[in-house]
């Protein structure tokens, strides 16, 4: 990064990105796949004044080093100028030198530790008579940005992630997953016998008429929920272009929901700087159902006048900030309590197939998916068909009666975005359709 800078013939910052990963894959059953990565990334961002470009390349000598650069500036210096340009970060903005979230265990896991994992998942589907695919993933990555102002940051951290789906016969399914900086705390076991359980009583799946129904989500849903509010609402720049259902400083959601964003909380997957360099800040977005803060990153920051809170995607970045480190306060309830409470309603494993449909009001759509269970009379009695949901997730949120005091780190499967969630129990979710039996998977 020193020789990038030093090279460049403007203002400029370099942002690298080490990666070294291992993923343990099954399917049918069986183990199929152990493949490992080293990757390192250099990516080049060039400022001058209102123009800038990037280069990237993982050729990292002196001569894929000095390439990157020329790229750089010569993209820089063909760009059309931007009435509103990202600055680079200010030298105190960084200064983060962070290990938070490193696990050397996690780091030096071997192909024997994820297949041993992968084993006692198919054990289990073995015993109910199912089949079991998932993957047990290990990875350690270091992030370090440096620019012309003098910022400096680096972080490095560790993460383990296993996951699995079980199918049986009339397609049933079941789903878990756990992630964790330690690869210690993946209880392969426990999550072989939690998705068994959800497969071997979805079996015999009937149908159920779309409508609204008083809602148990669980942890794996209230995640989905979550990565979606950020994708579509947290940021600065979704209220700054009026698409953000955050209404600073109003009550958006119920007095009991409390929502923020962490990224040096060893409880999650801590992530201490973000990919502009900046040091990562707690921003409570909802506290007791007011919508108080929004995260930023620099562009949005000088625009507002205010500090970026931590939250740049790499460069160019046209989405805006980004809350990828969520948390959400527990409650005093159980899931059995709250089962024990509906009368009649459904139970939701996790959700799929998930869609913005108004960015302005937060309405999502999706599907149920891997255990979507009749409730009646505080019990579960029967499978039933996955449902489609279309539901405004504020208004939703301001329905939630009941919430777990356990709460569970889950991550996303394709967004990077993680959050530490409880279970709730909410009044009228609405459903508006079903899958037809043929098309459920």
């Amino acid at each position: 990064m020193e020789s990038a800078l030093a090279q460049l013939p403007v203002d400029g910052e370099a942002l690298y990105l080490g990666r070294d990963a291992a993923l343990t894959r099954f399917a049918g059953s069986r183990i199929h796949q152990n493949v490992s990565e080293h990757d390192a990334t250099l990516r080049v961002r060039a400022v001058d004044g209102d123009r800038s470009g990037v280069a990237s390349t993982n050729r990292l000598d002196a001569e894929g080093i000095a390439e990157v650069v020329a790229r750089a500036a010569d993209i820089c210096r063909r760009a059309a100028p931007n009435p509103q340009p990202t600055p680079l970060s200010a030298g105190d903005a960084g200064g983060v030198s962070s290990e938070v979230g490193f696990v050397a265990a996690t780091a030096a896991t071997d192909p024997e530790r994820r297949a041993e994992g992968a084993r006692a998942v198919i054990a289990a589907a073995d015993a109910a008579r199912l089949e079991a695919s998932g993957a047990f993933s290990t990875e350690a990555v270091i992030m370090a940005v440096a620019n012309s102002n003098g910022l400096r940051s680096r972080h490095v951290f560790t993460q383990a992630k296993l996951l699995t789906v079980m199918t049986g016969e009339d397609r049933a399914s079941g789903y878990a997953q756990a992630t964790s900086p330690d690869v210690g705390e993946i209880d392969a076991p426990g999550l072989g016998a939690e998705a068994a359980d959800k497969a071997q009583r979805s079996v015999g799946a009937g149908d159920l008429e779309p409508g609204e129904y008083d809602v148990i989500l669980e942890e794996y849903a209230v995640q989905t929920i979550l990565e979606y509010l950020s994708l579509g609402g947290f940021s600065a720049l979704a209220v700054e272009e009026g698409r953000s259902f955050m209404e600073l400083g109003r009550q958006v959601m119920g007095p009991n929901v409390s929502i923020w964003d962490d990224g040096n909380d060893p409880t999650g997957l801590p992530s201490a700087t973000d990919f502009e360099g900046v040091a990562k800040r707690r921003v409570e977005l909802v506290t007791d159902g007011v919508a108080t803060g929004v995260v930023h990153d620099t562009a949005t920051a000088r625009r507002a006048g205010v500090a970026s809170t931590g939250h740049g995607l790499p460069a160019p970045n046209t989405f805006g900030p980004l809350a990828w480190n969520l948390f959400m306060a527990p409650g005093s309830s159980s899931k059995d309590a709250m089962l024990g409470s509906i009368d009649r309603g459904v139970w939701v494993t996790r959700f799929h197939y998930v869609n913005i449909v108004h960015p302005r009001r937060a309405v999502l759509t999706g599907m149920t998916k891997d255990g979507t269970f009749l409730i009646e009379g505080g019990r579960i009695v029967r499978p039933v068909r996955n449902l489609r949901f279309t539901e405004a997730i504020p208004e939703a949120f301001t329905r939630i009666e009941a919430i777990s005091s356990g709460t569970r780190l889950l991550a996303a499967e394709y967004t990077g975005i993680n959050a530490r969630v409880p279970a709730l129990r909410i009044g009228r979710f609405s459903f508006t359709g079903a899958t037809a039996a043929e098309s459920d998977g």
